[in-house]
Formats: C-alpha cells, structure tokens, sequence
C-alpha cells in the first residue's frame, strides 16, 4: 500500500492537531472546524483518550465541513474489534469520500488501565489486528468506498515503523523531534505518509512558554512508549523529571512567534514528513487555539 497521492495532496504539508475539542460542546465543535477549513488547513487530527469516541468525533467533523479531511490520531485498537474498526472505516469512507484517514494505535497501558484491559504484547496485537481489519474489509455488506480510505498506524519505535511500512499506507509519529522524522522515514520508506505531530507555543516569554509547554510534556513523560523512545535520542531519567527540564520541553515544543513555530515544522518536513499536523497549546487547557491558527496560518501554509 502507498498513501494516495490525491489525498496527500488534498491535506497539504500542514494540518491542525487538536484534543480539546472533547471540551466543547458539539455546536462549538462545528464552527472550530468550518474555521480550521476557512482558514486554508487541509486536515484536521484528533485522538481518543477518554472523551468522545473517535470514530463519532471524526463523523461530528467532517459533516461541519465541505472539503477538510479528518484523521484519527489515532483510534485505540484496544477500544473496538477489528471488524469494527474496518467497518467504520469503510462507512466513514463511503459517506465523506476522499475526506478521511483512519490512525490507528495500540495507546498505552494507563489508558487500558482505566478500560480494565491488559497491554499485554501490543506490536503482536497490532499484527494480529491488521489481520482481523482485511478481514472484515473482505465480508463487509455495506456499500464499500472505492477506493477504501487509508490507514496509518501509530509508531514510535523502529518495529512499529517498518509493520507501517509494511501493512499500513503510512505512519502518524507524536511527541518527536525532527531527528526521529529522519529515522521514521527511513524506516518508512518510500511512498508511505509519514505525519509528525508538532506541538507549539505562540509565546516569546520563555517562562511563561516553558509553563505552558510542561504542563504538556509532564502529561506524556508518565508513559513509557514516549520515554523510552526519547531514550534513543540522548535523553535520560534526569531530563524527565518534573515535567521535563528545559532541554527536553524545547526539544518537543517549539516556542516563540510564528516564525519560530514555522522553522520547526520545516525542520520536520527537510527531515522527510510529508504532513505535520500542528498541535497549538494556549494557557487555557480546555480552549481551543483559533486566534493562535489563525495566526499562524500563513506563515505555515507557505511552507
């Protein structure tokens, strides 16, 4: 499989990534994202913790919305069978044709936790899945989209990036330096989409930047897939505690005006993404960013 060479032109080299949508209620939801699309954007991503479910999110969206494509980043395979999920891809598909691409990911042990689920060997899980998706794309009775929407997989580590290469239309990478988009390309290979996630800050105030930014990065330094994959790049328990020293939060976050946020997207797209989907943290933790898109918007949609 190779990611479609019309729908990577149809979300551009820059989207918008944003959980905060769960906490706003579905009128408001509507209107962010008709934005997003006004505002030049050719995809909007969104994931799934414990707020609304993913696929029903994605549908909420992309029927606010005329031409914007809606990713999954991603939809936890813990949270619904194979069948299930190949059967909401097509339906999706079928219903906003060219306008969806479904992430898939095996999450993290807490989140299984509160689903009262064992991780157990997810990179096996994963595998044995992506069987049970071809499968239930085979005995769907629904009218199939033609062509089926495309699938990217959630991936960090380099087995989890080559069964991307291998099985999926490409890879949806989170939480990275552009150092890692080099080495997920290669491990990618050609043809398949490879879509970082950036996130950013549209602060010149290192301190109150770094705030904003390590309330997000403490998030993400309690699970293990994230640390141990910046173990790989030179950083070690000392730089994780307390949220993250200086140097790990400038390395994820990219902090200061538009041009700053900008040379960070084109460091992840000069290392080989095709899409980095742009994840803008305000000081609200619930609010969305639309000042913030809008801002950036031209600075980025240039690149």
């Amino acid at each position: 499989m190779s990611f479609p060479q019309a729908l990577k032109d149809r979300i551009g080299r820059v989207g918008v990534w944003s959980g905060q949508f769960d906490f706003s209620p579905a009128p408001l939801v509507r209107d962010a994202a008709r934005e997003v699309q006004d505002l030049g954007y050719g995809a909007l991503w969104t994931g799934e913790a414990v707020g609304r479910e993913v696929l029903t999110a994605a549908q909420l969206l992309l029927s606010a919305t005329d031409t914007l494509v809606v990713a999954t980043g991603i939809a936890n395979i813990w949270a619904r069978d194979a069948l299930a999920m190949a059967a909401g891809q097509l339906a999706i598909g079928e219903a906003f044709p060219g306008r969806f691409v479904l992430g898939l990911g095996v999450s993290h042990q807490p989140l299984l936790d509160v689903r009262g689920q064992d991780y157990g060997k997810p990179l096996s899980f994963m595998r044995a899945y992506l069987d049970g998706m071809d499968h239930g794309c085979s005995v769907y009775r629904g009218v199939a989209p033609s062509p089926v929407p495309p699938r990217v997989l959630a991936a960090l580590g380099p087995k989890m990036l080559e069964l991307a290469g291998q099985r999926a239309d490409g890879a949806h990478t989170y939480f990275v330096p552009p150092e890692h988009t080099a080495q997920a390309r290669a491990l990618l290979g050609p043809g398949k989409l490879l879509a970082p996630e950036q996130v950013c800050v549209l602060s010149t105030e290192p301190s109150v930047a770094r705030d904003i930014a390590r309330r997000h990065t403490s998030s993400y330094l309690r699970l293990a897939n994230y640390t141990n994959n910046l173990k790989r790049f030179g950083f070690d328990d000392a730089d994780f505690a307390d949220g993250g020293n200086d140097r790990l939060v400038d390395t994820i976050c990219a902090w200061g005006d538009v041009e700053a946020v900008a040379a960070r997207v084109k460091a992840h797209l000069d290392a080989g993404a095709d899409h980095v989907a742009v994840q803008v943290l305000v000081d609200d933790r619930r609010g969305l960013p639309r000042k913030e898109w809008a801002e950036l918007a031209p600075a980025l949609l240039a690149l």
